[in-house]
């Protein structure tokens, strides 16, 4: 989708305010308004049909006193398929843009801010480790053939294992099929093994050796079962409930504007460097 995005300066908008629940400071303009301004600035492909612009919420930053930042999901239509692109707007008073950066540092606030994690994530199909009513939550979204995946979540999930009560842990899938083709696999495999209460089979995947390119699904569920002990069959990991699951996650990763793995938040807030689980455990 980048190559049907641009980014945009500042161009001017007349606001129509209304009060928004995320942040009493916060205002978004009227949705026509945005409509109009994304049709003229952001989405320039003709091929492209704009359906509509979802505020999924609206926040202020410290550091840009006056401005509302709008976090929202493009809905698009291309090539038959329906696409939610997420997309993030800075308003104030009569301007809206894209980005702002700050001109001594070049820090982007575009790359700096996420929704906030809404209450029905936290749920028990989703919770891997540690128990529901623990003192903090911690969402991840991973794909297990992600090498930076493989780096932060086995640790994230050996900490809430040792501190049940410190740590819930609630796991969305999000495989990069472009880069890792057998994550579609594998992670309906893990899907499964944790509905079986085989909690251990998606800790262990994420020491799976297997060609990320790999796509004969015979060949994957043979090497999760010599590697791993774990048999599953075909046709459990191709049942429509699995392959609903995986689209919810899907669903989940866009709702909270997750691009890439592993995001990781923490009691409902983006942890950029991936690791403040730490400090709950000193």
């Amino acid at each position: 989708m980048s190559k049907l995005l641009t980014s945009t300066l500042i161009a001017t908008l007349a606001l129509s305010a209304t009060e928004v629940p995320a942040d009493t400071k916060a205002k978004v303009p009227d949705n026509k308004l945005l409509v109009n301004y994304v049709k003229r600035n952001i989405v320039k492909n003709p091929q492209v049909e704009l359906k509509g612009v979802t505020v999924i919420e609206a926040t202020t930053h410290k550091d840009l006193p006056g401005w509302t930042v709008l976090l929202t999901t493009m809905d698009l239509a291309y090539n038959k398929k329906e696409i939610n692109a997420p997309e993030v707007m800075f308003v104030k008073g009569n301007l809206i843009t894209s980005n702002l950066a700050n001109l001594k540092t070049g820090r982007s606030y575009r790359d700096e801010i996420k929704p906030t994690v809404p209450a029905e994530l936290y749920d028990d199909a989703h919770l891997l480790f540690g128990n529901k009513n623990a003192k903090h939550k911690i969402v991840v979204f991973s794909d297990p053939m992600c090498p930076f995946c493989q780096d932060v979540i086995p640790d994230i999930m050996k900490a809430a294992k040792a501190h049940p009560d410190t740590i819930a842990l609630y796991y969305y899938h999000l495989p990069l099929l472009r880069i890792h083709p057998v994550s579609g696999i594998l992670t309906r495999v893990m899907h499964v093994a944790q509905k079986e209460g085989k909690k251990d089979i998606v800790e262990k995947m994420y020491g799976l050796k297997i060609n990320p390119g790999e796509r004969n699904e015979k060949k994957v569920l043979d090497t999760v079962k010599k590697q791993l002990g774990y048999d599953v069959s075909s046709e459990k990991i191709n049942a429509k409930e699995v392959k609903d699951a995986m689209k919810a996650d899907e669903k989940a990763a866009s709702r909270l504007m997750v691009t890439g793995t592993p995001t990781v938040y923490i009691d409902g807030k983006w942890d950029k460097m991936r690791n403040g689980y730490e400090k709950l455990i000193k």
